[in-house]
């Protein structure tokens, strides 16, 4: 991976493609999680979760591609970082609950338990993405 940060412009243009898949995965959860949480009750919520779960699956794609690239450029210096641990940590619990969400058939019940788990969803991305800030720094 040493192209990575031999390049001028690699290591940069991967953060952009990491903060734009950031962007379409937050942004797709927040909608749907608008809805489950009852705004927006003229959107069929099915066919909502459809469309934001292809754009949150693309942008994770995105995010995981390039923060494995940008990982592997610098895997000595990150190895003990507790920032990045703590956000691989995150990313788990994430994809947990997510799992368990769907799982339960958290859309079709749309439920106090549905809306707590978007909650706890949208809490784990926001955690995730400050200890991504935080890696440089830690």
């Amino acid at each position: 991976m040493g192209w990575i940060t031999t390049h001028p412009w690699a290591y940069p243009l991967l953060e952009v493609v990491h903060i734009l898949g950031i962007a379409l995965l937050l942004g797709s959860l927040v909608l749907l999680e608008l809805r489950v949480w009852g705004r927006a009750l003229e959107l069929p919520l099915r066919a909502l979760a459809r469309l934001a779960l292809r754009v949150t699956l693309f942008g994770f794609a995105l995010a995981a591609t390039s923060g494995g690239l940008m990982l592997a450029s610098q895997w000595s210096e990150l190895l003990g970082n507790r920032a990045l641990i703590t956000k691989m940590v995150l990313l788990g619990l994430a994809g947990v609950n997510a799992i368990a969400f769907h799982a339960r058939g958290g859309l079709d019940k749309a439920d106090r338990f549905a809306r707590l788990q978007t909650a706890l969803s949208l809490g784990l991305w926001v955690l995730v993405v400050v200890c991504g800030r935080f890696i440089a720094y830690a």
